[in-house]
């Protein structure tokens, strides 16, 4: 039995209809439907959460209907993989063109009708592919967002929401025109490449994205470089109190950082996670932006205490170890102390001498 066909036994089952699903779903009538009727392929199970809506409304044994998605999309892929790559669709082209810089405008149309679908023009379809999903899948849960993106298309919260699950499932070879103009056109605001380096930039729309420019491009690394996991980094994904509430992007951030020599720890992650979400260390941006963390001030207070402790052992340690030390610092402190009294012994004399003196000089004056 297929996902389809489960469905609708389910919602037969318990005298459901397509629009109670999609209801509990957060998406259209019409995209249930449409998915029900095979005219929709079932999005990715890692892009979406209407898996979990869905089994938890149809009361299917946890994980049930994910299983299934991803067999079916499994052995669709293999399908697909045994067909040569279609060309885009002529209004997908234009509007890659016409996102580019006008100084290489007329340059990349020429080399992009060279080849139905060349390597540059499916590299710069994948990148744009890439950033819009990235900015996408960011902003799922983004109810304001969706709503703001739906009013450039006249569409509802709900149908946004069923747009984007279809988009985010798409890839270069299968890209429409109505992805396009639901995505690309009002995300990317214009695109650049150095055909010499390939390097490529990306400015995005400043009014629907915190991102203003990405740049991707092709780095020499020397041989020998240190690539692999941190284990500190390891720790710090390991660790749910510190890293639970981290997003993609800070994830991928903080696994590119490099060391050289020295080896950072979990905590040392954390804390620059701390500071890629502090307002005061970007322009522009507000505690609003900010996700809410979980109960981490509680496990890095407790790594503070660890090693406080660790610090202290290592004195009381040091301290066993030179017991001759300790003597020779108490004869020291005897022989400065007996120093001392003697000088203030020497003193006390020339002082009780001055004290004479003055009452003396004193009573000549009253005389």
């Amino acid at each position: 039995m297929d996902v389809c066909l489960l469905i609708k036994q389910r919602l037969l089952e318990l005298g459901l209809e397509q629009r109670d699903l999609a209801a509990a779903a957060e998406v259209t009538e019409s995209y249930i439907s449409q998915l029900l009727t095979r005219k929709k392929a079932p999005p990715a199970v890692e892009r979406t959460d209407v898996y979990d809506r869905m089994n938890d409304f149809l009361k299917l044994p946890q994980g049930k209907l994910a299983a299934m998605v991803e067999a079916q999309r499994r052995e669709e892929l293999k399908k697909k993989l045994a067909d040569p790559p279609a060309p885009l669709f002529k209004e997908v082209r234009e509007l890659v063109i016409r996102k580019c810089k006008p100084q290489k405008r007329e340059l990349m149309r020429d080399i992009f009708e060279k080849q139905a679908f060349g390597e540059l023009e499916r590299l710069v379809t994948q990148k744009l592919l890439d950033v819009t999903k990235r900015v996408s899948r960011e902003e799922l849960k983004n109810e304001n967002w969706l709503r703001t993106l739906g009013k450039l298309h006249d569409r509802s919260y709900e149908e946004m929401r069923g747009v984007i699950l279809e988009f985010l499932d798409t890839d270069v070879f299968n890209v429409t025109p109505e992805h396009c103009s639901a995505f690309i056109e009002p995300l990317i605001a214009d695109w650049d490449m150095h055909l010499d380096s390939f390097e490529m930039h990306v400015a995005l729309n400043p009014q629907l994205t915190s991102r203003h420019e990405l740049q991707f491009r092709f780095v020499e690394v020397p041989g020998g470089q240190h690539t692999a996991q941190e284990p500190g980094f390891a720790q710090f994904r390991s660790a749910a109190k510190l890293s639970g509430d981290a997003s993609e992007a800070e994830i991928e951030f903080l696994s590119s950082l490099r060391f050289t020599h020295q080896r950072p720890t979990a905590l040392y992650y954390y804390r620059e996670l701390q500071n890629l979400r502090d307002p005061l260390h970007f322009a522009g941006r507000s505690h609003s932006d900010l996700p809410k963390s979980r109960d981490a001030e509680g496990e890095e207070k407790r790594m503070q205490i660890d090693s406080r402790k660790s610090a202290l052992h290592r004195w009381r340690q040091n301290k066993k170890k030179s017991p001759a030390d300790a003597k020779s610092q108490n004869g020291e402190s005897r022989t400065r102390d007996s120093q001392s009294q003697k000088f203030q012994g020497h003193q006390s004399p020339n002082r009780a001498k001055s004290a004479r003196g003055r009452k003396d000089r004193g009573r000549k004056n009253v005389n």
